[in-house]
């Protein structure tokens, strides 16, 4: 597999950007979700799809064994209040506190304001741009110190 570098603060090369992609809790709409998830391999990041219906545990659990840099959670349910802040709490738990935690789906704007001091980075509603998507992770990932 090819590398790419990913930050150009002293010019090395570095594997590409790890993210996963996660459906918590019952939701069973993974279209949008699996459009992002084509659209970040498709901008040189390596994706990892966990599929639907999964729990706290088990995205943390991969997020964990893939070393993933990211962690982009789908969720139109209704649940992201209680499913965020458990996938937050884990992470943290697991020592990945450094990972990117990235949102998209429904989030009412109450509710925003509330996960970003749960540790959420950003959300991304539907409609938004997939190019703004990889531009954010990307961004992130050459901000980050070696």
């Amino acid at each position: 597999m090819a590398k790419f570098p990913q930050r150009a603060a002293t010019g090395a090369t570095r594997r590409p950007i790890r993210v996963l992609v996660a459906k918590p809790g019952l939701d069973g709409h993974d279209r949008g979700a699996k459009i992002v998830a084509t659209v970040l391999r498709d901008a040189g990041m390596e994706v990892i799809y966990t599929g639907l219906h999964q729990t706290p545990e088990s995205i943390v659990d991969a997020a964990v064994q893939e070393d993933a840099d990211v962690v982009g959670l789908s969720i139109l349910s209704g649940a992201h209040m209680t499913l965020v802040p458990r996938i937050h709490e884990l992470l943290v738990q697991q020592g990945r506190e450094d990972a990117l935690l990235v949102v998209g789906g429904i989030i009412p704007q109450d509710d925003m304001a509330a996960l970003q001091d749960q540790g959420v980075a950003r959300f991304f509603g539907p409609g938004t741009p997939t190019g703004e998507i990889v531009d954010y992770i990307k961004t992130w990932a050459t901000s980050r110190p070696e």
